[in-house]
């Protein structure tokens, strides 16, 4: 029985006349098949744009690129392709022209905060490294859409060595996410150096990877990548799925490979008019994401970068869509309601409001059903005293790991941290004996 649908094999065959169809899931034949013009696009999913609406394609086109990989345009609904959320996210639109006054090329001042090339530095323990300029696909959503096609600012060996000295540099830096473009378009091989540079580096806690690949390239998701990544614990990756829609027989599968492998996954969705918008919508995405342990991270209101405006929602739809969250599904499910600030301000919570008034010795509380109760303070609360010299404190203060000392007996062996490997009763008759025969030994010499 085939693992391919008639949609794959048609679009597979329709781009490479006689293709053997196991290329499908061959991440580098999807990659040089990418869709780019308005003409392979109408010929693979057998539509025609009317006059009117492909001279508007054309002129968008000429100023933010089109690239859809075949596997993701397979995804959408020829039938009803203008109300397909795919479609939406990949698909040019007219829309994208319409440039409102608060529309920014660089809204989140990552240019602004980039003390060297590719390396946006804004909070005070970690960085986003921008280790790649090219994506598998161009979202139409993206915010970096300043940089999309810009084949002249591609992120070299040697400009990324400046990035890993500038981390090195910096020993406040735990944190490094890896972002661009898309960071899984490197070559194994060059992954792995970049991975190893960085894992070099002692103050280096933590590695992350921002990735839309698991959505738009699943067959990226190699086995090869997979021992690659399992040789740089911890790593942590973000993925980026918006609908229900995008979550496939085929993304299922790269999501398991990466869980497996022991990567913690988070998801990092984007709200988006006309796509996502909408609790139903959302809750099932969050429910979807969970089944195939993928921790909902972030719902990101759309930014203000130039070409999105269509794409924006009232940020009370975002919190119309966690009100109809929290309380109604598992609290791992809920994803924190963000605002990316213009201007470099960083991410900034944005929730419903639960904590309806407070005293000196009571909160004043609401739940997700309306109930509203009260929370009783302590009648007497005495802080610890702190002198504020944390290098000294002898208090409370104990942030080392602890040392397994205390244990005995059957812990004892059990423990990991003792180097015992057995217990030994007392004045045993063998021990006696190998004493004696030690002190004959210590007489002889």
């Amino acid at each position: 029985m085939s693992h391919y649908s008639k949609k794959e094999q048609m679009i597979a065959q329709s781009i490479e006349e006689g293709a053997v169809i196991s290329k499908w899931k061959d991440w580098k034949w999807q990659v040089k098949h990418v869709i780019q013009t308005i003409d392979q696009f109408e010929k693979l999913l057998k539509i025609k744009f009317d006059v009117k609406e492909r001279s508007e394609l054309t002129q968008t086109i000429d100023k933010f690129p089109l690239s859809i990989t075949p596997y993701y345009l397979s995804l959408i609904d020829r039938e009803d392709y203008h109300n397909d959320p795919v479609f939406k996210q990949s698909f040019p639109s007219i829309s994208e022209l319409v440039m409102e006054d608060c529309d920014m090329n660089d809204p989140l001042a990552e240019d602004k905060d980039s003390p060297v090339p590719h390396i946006t530095h804004r909070y005070p323990d970690r960085v986003l490294f921008h280790v790649s300029n090219v994506c598998a696909m161009y979202c139409r959503h993206c915010t970096r859409k300043r940089k999309v096609g810009d084949v002249d600012d591609i992120p070299n060996r040697a400009s990324l060595k400046k990035g890993i000295r500038y981390i090195q540099n910096n020993r406040n830096i735990r944190d490094v996410l890896l972002s661009g473009g898309d960071p899984f378009m490197l070559s194994d091989d060059y992954l792995d150096w970049l991975l190893s540079e960085l894992q070099k580096i002692p103050h280096v806690e933590v590695i992350r990877i921002g990735t839309r690949i698991p959505v738009v390239l699943p067959f990226r998701i190699t086995d090869k990548l997979i021992e690659v990544l399992k040789k740089h614990h911890p790593l942590w990756i973000n993925t980026h799925f918006n609908h229900p829609r995008e979550i496939t027989a085929s993304s299922k599968q790269a999501l398991h490979k990466l869980a497996d492998a022991g990567i913690p996954l988070g998801n990092q969705t984007v709200l988006l008019s006309g796509i996502n918008d909408c609790p139903r919508i959302m809750k099932r995405l969050v429910h979807k994401l969970v089944q195939n342990r993928v921790r909902p991270y972030y719902l990101y209101q759309c930014d203000l970068s130039e070409g999105l405006s269509h794409f924006r929602t009232p940020v009370g739809k975002g919190i119309e869509i966690i009100e109809n969250l929290i309380g109604h599904t598992s609290g791992f499910a809920v994803p924190t309601y963000v605002i990316d600030a213009p201007g470099g301000g960083g991410k900034i919570p944005v929730m419903p409001n639960y904590l309806i008034s407070w005293s000196t010795n009571k909160v004043v509380l609401r739940n997700y059903e309306g109930m509203i109760t009260t929370y009783k303070e302590p009648d007497s609360y005495e802080p610890v005293f702190c002198d504020r010299d944390c290098d000294h404190c002898d208090l409370q203060l104990k942030l080392d790991e602890a040392d397994e000392y205390l244990s005995t007996g059957i812990a004892e062996l059990l423990s990991d941290a003792d180097e015992a490997i057995s217990l030994i009763p007392e004045n045993t008759e063998r021990i006696e004996r190998r004493n004696e025969e030690s002190d004959h030994f210590e007489e002889a010499v």
